[in-house]
């Protein structure tokens, strides 16, 4: 009796490790997504790159992916979008471009917060 409660005590200490783990198994993409919502996000992904409707070239579109994957920090948008703008042939300081005019909206976002911040404080550390 006591070797059986030892080992539904492992058994249980084992499942929690695998919840708690720091990497845990990664599961397929979208499979917490309800089925119906990623078929309107996936037709709703395919009319933006749609080129009948696109008023920006494919190259375009692929360096905005890229610095909005950056500001959302979506690894594999980025990963994915740098792949495709490159098949594109966009080069490597199109995508530099890109990756600093990203930094620089993500550096305005900061200021712009902390702005907002020291208003609601009424604090103003440097004048």
């Amino acid at each position: 009796m006591k070797s059986e409660t030892t080992r539904q005590q492992a058994d249980n200490q084992r499942d929690d490790a695998d919840v708690e783990s720091p990497t845990p198994r990664k599961p397929p993409s979208y499979s917490m997504v309800d089925p119906r919502m990623m078929r309107i996000y996936l037709d709703f992904y395919r009319e933006t790159y749609s080129t009948q409707h696109a008023c920006l070239d494919r190259r375009t579109q692929e360096l905005i992916a890229i610095a909005a994957s950056l500001v959302a920090k979506c690894q594999g948008c980025l990963e994915g979008h740098i792949k495709k703008a490159l098949k594109e042939g966009v080069t490597k300081d199109e995508i530099a471009e890109s990756i600093a005019i990203a930094m620089g909206v993500n550096a305005a976002a900061i200021v712009d917060l902390t702005d907002i911040a020291a208003a609601r404080l009424n604090l103003e550390h440097f004048k």
